[in-house]
This record gives structure tokens, C-alpha cells and sequence, in this order.
């Protein structure tokens, strides 16, 4: 493969953090006698990427098989890529240094929607064709995956193949399809037809797509091109997850990322079931590592890499049935050393005071919290289950373990939200100032920091909030100022997401294959980076909307009803439609759904559609002060609840 070392070398000095471009940091790997190149690709600078757990996954997990060789890339700065595109050098690997499109396989992830137009600078920087239909015999696979991948239209006409759910299995297992077909003289329509029947991959070049109108009564927006590809995806699953090591190789970078420390991933999965959050119905169903293997892997990776502070990650830590345990020996184990532990997410109603004392450490940040709604009923509706006093014994806690700054994180624009409840986030974070300055001693008063964040609502696809539309940004700039005049403390400071960018996001999560030419007018008309707020061109996207016809306002706002066949519908997280328009329903009631993993089987139907269940350490006993306070289904029980069959639930939504 080439190396462009020697023509890259002479930017360095000419840009911003060049060690962002440097290659041999300790622990990187690399193969180059393989007989399969991958590259894994991250849609941002260094600092970003090299943080991202995913892209460590799955370059070790490539890497571990024989004869395939995984490298990484990211984009560059903004400075570097116009000396590149001066110099006429394109994308390389971090490595080994080589252009991206001698790779056999690229990969890259879509972390966030607003990395759509960076996925555009990436192929177009590697000198890769945009669209899959240009590419040819010498131009590597491109595939996708992610989070954003559970509505992959927007992406489609950009990727020859995108992987649905996780990819600890799934990419190594492609690489080697690859591999084997390229050895036998495949040509590209051979090898991605054969992708096609992987399970858990989506090659959109053999799906047509449909009209509005067709795709209603047709049931799906996707018509197959070629007999026997499959009519609905269902994403992969890592099976053996709860089983893997928390510790594997890590890179420790030369120059400063963000989050950056030992990150080991403690469960994967949530099953609390807030009625807006994907990741919540992405990861499903839960499975835990346990203590023993947690606390290990934490060991292992500190003495390995050289870090002195640990963070156990997951969308919801504090719900380890373990978590108590694990941090009681880590902080043993770690006792002297001088190394911090933190658990990034917090719960509100498990966070108390033994937790508050165990997560504390010497040094002490600021605690973030979510109550996400300033009211109950709002909080019932997206089914948030925490209660103010939850909200309130967790600060009393945490100002008891020391901790003297708080932030709160709430949406506006949900479903159902009206005025009311915008000034209850107000009135709700002025009792939480007055809680806190009630609990602390006098002479700290001054010592102590209340700030709000509010985030507008982005309905996200595959969760029971995707048939509903986003506010328009015109509304959701009002809805801030009247929360801005409700707050009366001046020690409250409030902070808002831009609501032009919660737009395009909105877009790209509910759009259809149309949306492609969108991305594609918006970045030849300068949009890139656009998740960094000086670098978002707001302009560039109004009017590629027009440039392609496109009624974007439409595709982020309108609100349909569940019988509506939704532009993903044949992707699946595992959880059934009729779960989410189930949970659309008691929403507009204001009917919460209890955790499974604390209580009975909710029917989502994730277990039975992927052959599997969850799986925890010991039985969840809930901490906190809600209706979980009572004895657990699975402690009554002696084990994780079992879910319910196929026919189980079917019965259980018509009784619904």
C-alpha cells in the first residue's frame, strides 16, 4: 500500500494539533502482511473519534482474526483538509499512513445526524465516488453503521452496505465474505449480493424505492430489485456480550481527547423504556459483565495503558445489579493511587447516599442529573419514571458526599408539552437551588452552582415517539425565552441547544431515501462539521432544500398516526412496532411502563425476536423512592424476568 508519510510530513508544522495526525501511539496494531485491509472510519477530528468506543471495538475485533488487518481514520481539522486538497492528498489511515481507497473495506460510523455531510468530506477526501452507483472494481467497500443506521435512508445511495446493531460479530464476519469472494475473482455485484444475505446487513443498490402513496399500501417504502433478498432487517445482536472481557487492547493517543481516560463498558442495553430515546430500544435487550470481570478489566486496562481515571460506561450504570459492589473494590483496589472513578450515568432514583460516597472520590465535578420534564404529568407521559423526590434525595446525597455543582438536563417540545410545562422546568430548578442551598453548611453557600440545559426534542426513529413531529425552531425559540423570564434566580444559568441544528437532525432521523440529494446539495454548498456550532452553515441547508424540492419542514414536523409505514419500517431494533404505537397510546394517557428488568415482561418483544434475553449479574433491587422501592419481580422470582413468547404477546397487546 502507499504510504504518504513523506508528502503528509511537511503540513504538520502549518496546522492545529498535529499530533491529531500522527501514527505508532502505544497499543495501535498493525498487520501489514494481511490479505484484507479494513478501515475504519470516525466523521470528525481525532479527538472526537479516538474517544469513541465503538471504533476501538471494532478495530480489535477485526484484528484478532487471522489474516485481516482493521486500521483507523478520521477527518481532519478544517486546516489540515485545505492543505490536503492543496496538496492533492487524500484521506489516509492512522497506521500505516495509506490512502483510503486502496482499503478493501472502509467503515464508517454515523454517530449523530448531524455527521451526514462529514460522511460526504470523508469519500470525497479518500477520492471514493459519493454515490455507490459510481464506484467501481477498484474502489473499496464502503459500509455503514450505528446508531443512525436504524433509519438508514437518508445514507443509503452514499454506502454499499449498512450493518444494523452491533458489530462485534458482524464486521469480522463480512471482512471474511469479502476476503473469500474476492479470492475466488468475485466481481462487486457478486460480492454485495451476497452481502445482502448476512444477516443484519442492508445493501440499499437491490431495494427500490416507492412513492408515498405505493409505500402505504405496499406496507414497505423498499421494493426488492432481486429475488431473494430479505423483505425486513433485523439488527445483529451480540450474543456473548454479558461473557466478553471489559478490558481489550486501547491506543493511548499522543495528544489530548475528549473523555479521556479508560473507558470499560459495564452493561449494554436499558430497558427503562423513556418513550424518545432510541438507544434505549436499540440496545435491548440488557446484559450486564460481571463485578469480578468489571473490576479486572478496570485493573488490567490501568496498569496497561497508564491512566488515572476509569469511567464505567453505559446508558444507565447506576443500574448495574452490581454497581455497588464493582465501585467498592474498584475504590479499594484504586485506594492511594491517586486515580478517579467515575460512572457517567447517573439514575435518579438509584442514586443515593451510599452511591453518592462510592462515586465521590478525592475530586469532585459537577453531578448531572435528567429529570427531562419540568412537570410529572409530562415526565408520565415520556415515561421518565422519577419523581421530584427522587430529584431531591438524589441532591441531598450528593451535596452530603461533597459535591457542590449540579446541572439538569430537560427537552422541550415533547409530546403533549404545553406552557405549563416549560415553567415547571423553571419553578422545578428553583426548589433544586433551594435544596441545595438548605443542606449545605453556611460558609459554602457560595461554593455551590445550579446550570440547566435544554435540549429541543428530535422524534427518533424505531421509539414510540417517531410518528410525532419536532416544534419548529420559530416556537422552540419562544418556549426558551419563556423559560428564560420564568427563572427568577440569577444563580441559575440556562443554556439551550441551537434549535437550527435540532432540525437537520429531526430531518435525517425521519426522512426518506430523498433526503440523500439533500446532503449531498448542503455539503457542495459548504456544509460540513455542522455538530460544531461555528462551523454549522444553517444556509446551506435551507437552500439545498430548495435547490432539490425537498419540504423539509414537512419531514421534520408532521405528526402521524401508527398505522402510518414509517421510511425504516424494514429495519428493526428487535422491539416490536405494535410495542411502540402500544406506548405511543399510553403516553397520551399518561401510563408509565415499568422497567422489565426491575418488574414483569413489558412485551417489547425484543427477547423473542432475537433469540435472547436478559441478562444481569444478580437480581436489579431498585434504590430509589418510586414504586421500584418494592420487592422486584426478579427477586420474587429468583432470576432476570423471563419475556414472553412470540404468541405471549400478541395476546397481551389485544388484551391491551
Amino acid at each position: 500500500m502507499t504510504d504518504l508519510w513523506p508528502r503528509l510530513e511537511p503540513l504538520l508544522a502549518q496546522v492545529e494539533r498535529p499530533a491529531r495526525y500522527l501514527n505508532h501511539e502505544f497499543g495501535c496494531v498493525c498487520k501489514p502482511q494481511a490479505d484484507l485491509r479494513f478501515c475504519m472510519v470516525y466523521p470528525d477530528t481525532y479527538e472526537l473519534g479516538q474517544a469513541n468506543q465503538a471504533v476501538r471495538i471494532l478495530v480489535n475485533c477485526v484484528n484478532a482474526v487471522e489474516g485481516l488487518a482493521a486500521e483507523r481514520a478520521f477527518l481532519p481539522a478544517v486546516d489540515m483538509i485545505q492543505l490536503m486538497r492543496e496538496k492533492d492528498i487524500p484521506l489516509f489511515s492512522i497506521e500505516s499512513c495509506a490512502p483510503l481507497r486502496e482499503f478493501d473495506v472502509v467503515g464508517i460510523t454515523l454517530p449523530h445526524e448531524l455527521a451526514a455531510s462529514n460522511v460526504l468530506e470523508v469519500l470525497d477526501l479518500a477520492g471514493i465516488p459519493l454515490r455507490a452507483a459510481d464506484r467501481g472494481p477498484e474502489d473499496p467497500l464502503v459500509v455503514g453503521g450505528g446508531p443512525c443506521a436504524f433509519n438508514p435512508e437518508p445514507y443509503a445511495p452514499f454506502f454499499d452496505a449498512i450493518q444494523i446493531g452491533e458489530g462485534e460479530e458482524s464486521v469480522p464476519e463480512l471482512c471474511q465474505l469479502v476476503r473469500k469472494l474476492k479470492g475466488e475473482g468475485a466481481d462487486r455485484t457478486r460480492i454485495l449480493r451476497a452481502v445482502a444475505d448476512l444477516p443484519g446487513h442492508y445493501v440499499p443498490s437491490l431495494y427500490g424505492w416507492r412513492s408515498e402513496a405505493e409505500a402505504q399500501e405496499a406496507g414497505s417504502w423498499i421494493e426488492p430489485l432481486v429475488p431473494g433478498v430479505p423483505q425486513r432487517i433485523d439488527k445483529r445482536l451480540f450474543a456473548g456480550f454479558a461473557q466478553s472481557p471489559g478490558w481489550e487492547p486501547n491506543v493511548v493517543p499522543f495528544t489530548e481527547v475528549v473523555h479521556d481516560r479508560l473507558n470499560v463498558e459495564v452493561l449494554r442495553g436499558c430497558a427503562r423504556g423513556c418513550r424518545f430515546c432510541q438507544a434505549g430500544m436499540m440496545y435491548r435487550p440488557v446484559r450486564e459483565r460481571g463485578a469480578e470481570n468489571v473490576v479486572s478489566s478496570v485493573l488490567c486496562g490501568l496498569q496497561a495503558t497508564g491512566y488515572d481515571e476509569v469511567s464505567l460506561t453505559s446508558l444507565s450504570s447506576t443500574d448495574h445489579s452490581q454497581v455497588e459492589q464493582i465501585l467498592t473494590q474498584v475504590n479499594q483496589e484504586c485506594a492511594g493511587k491517586g486515580i478517579r472513578v467515575s460512572v457517567p450515568s447517573q439514575r435518579l432514583d438509584s442514586f443515593g447516599v451510599q452511591m453518592a460516597h462510592l462515586v465521590a472520590g478525592a475530586k469532585k465535578g459537577g453531578l448531572t442529573f435528567a429529570p427531562e420534564a419540568g412537570t410529572q404529568r409530562l415526565r408520565d407521559v415520556i415515561n421518565k419514571n422519577v419523581t421530584e423526590e427522587d430529584l431531591f434525595s438524589a441532591l441531598d446525597a450528593a451535596m452530603e458526599a461533597g459535591w457542590r455543582r449540579c446541572k439538569l438536563y430537560f427537552m422541550i417540545g415533547l409530546p403533549t408539552e404545553t406552557d405549563e410545562d416549560i415553567k415547571g422546568i423553571a419553578s422545578l430548578s428553583q426548589r433544586v437551588l433551594d435544596r441545595m442551598r438548605a443542606v449545605v453548611p453556611a460558609d459554602q453557600k457560595g461554593s455551590l452552582a445550579l446550570s440547566v440545559s435544554c435540549a429541543v426534542f428530535v422524534p427518533k426513529a424505531q421509539t414510540p415517539f417517531q410518528w410525532d413531529g419536532q416544534i419548529t425552531p420559530q416556537e422552540a425559540l419562544r418556549r426558551v425565552q419563556l423559560l428564560r423570564n420564568s427563572v427568577k434566580y440569577r444563580a441559575i444559568r440556562v443554556g439551550w441547544h441551537d434549535p437550527a441544528t435540532s432540525f437537520v437532525e429531526a430531518v435525517m432521523s425521519r426522512g426518506g431515501r430523498e433526503c440523500a440529494d439533500w446532503v449531498e446539495a448542503a455539503w457542495r454548498r459548504g456544509a460540513r462539521f455542522d455538530a460544531w456550532s461555528e462551523l454549522f452553515n444553517e444556509q446551506a441547508w435551507r437552500d439545498a432544500a430548495l435547490e432539490v424540492g425537498l419540504d423539509v419542514d414537512a419531514v421534520a414536523q408532521r405528526t402521524f398516526s401508527t398505522d402510518y409505514v414509517l421510511p425504516w419500517s424494514h429495519v428493526t431494533t428487535g422491539v416490536s412496532p405494535a410495542f411502540l404505537a402500544h406506548e405511543r397510546e399510553l403516553a397520551q394517557q399518561g401510563k408509565v411502563t415499568p422497567d422489565c428488568t426491575f418488574e414483569r415482561c413489558a412485551a417489547c418483544g425484543a427477547c423473542p425476536t432475537l433469540d435472547a434475553r436478559n441478562e444481569l449479574a444478580r437480581p436489579r433491587v431498585s434504590g430509589g423512592s418510586n414504586a421500584h422501592d418494592q420487592q422486584s419481580y426478579a427477586e420474587r422470582t429468583g432470576g432476570a424476568p423471563l419475556p414472553m413468547t412470540a404468541q405471549e404477546m400478541e395476546e397481551y397487546h389485544g388484551r391491551s
